[in-house]
């Protein structure tokens, strides 16, 4: 059984539904209709390719691993803002869902130029840099789990597996 156990299910209505099944059984889910029934599937995929080839560890799904649930990640914030020492998996996953919604594909100098305004910005000590080789990557992992998800029947489900073990080393 890996750490998290994440499943995304192609509703015949065209929702889908995000669930991820923890090591120690748990379970979080959402159902995400209409728009982002459409915005959030690929959202997910996103975070997956992101924090896989980078080996986050405390991104998106590595906050799930450890308890968090879906309906924490946002208002009204039951858990409190999101940790300060996060990886930057939302902040590249930003730049690639902006990507995606213009149509252009930016590269790894555009996404550093971004990262170190936002650090700026909202006084972030670090940097947050990705090279074009690593940038490669996650577009390929991430086409390759839409192509998956394009592909896959109403009424399926699309599993992932995430184990942070996997990172180590």
């Amino acid at each position: 059984m890996p750490e998290l156990l994440i499943r995304i299910k192609k509703k015949t209505d065209g929702a889908a539904v995000l669930s991820c099944l923890r090591a120690d059984g748990s379970v979080t889910w959402q159902r995400q209709g209409g728009v982002q029934g459409h915005f959030f599937p690929i959202h997910d995929l996103t975070h997956y390719a992101v924090e896989t080839v980078l080996g986050h560890r405390r991104g998106f799904y590595g906050l799930v691993a450890d308890g968090w649930d879906l309906t924490d990640f946002g208002a009204p914030w039951p858990r409190g803002r999101l940790p300060r020492d996060l990886d930057p998996s939302e902040l590249i996953v930003g730049f690639l869902d902006t990507e995606r919604a213009g149509g252009v594909q930016r590269t790894a100098a555009d996404f550093n130029d971004k990262a170190a305004l936002y650090h700026t910005q909202h006084g972030l000590s670090g940097a947050c840099r990705i090279g074009a080789e690593q940038l490669e990557l996650i577009r390929k992992r991430r086409a390759e789990l839409i192509d998956r998800w394009r592909a896959l029947p109403a009424g399926e489900t699309l599993e992932m597996p995430f184990d942070r073990i996997a990172f180590a080393g």
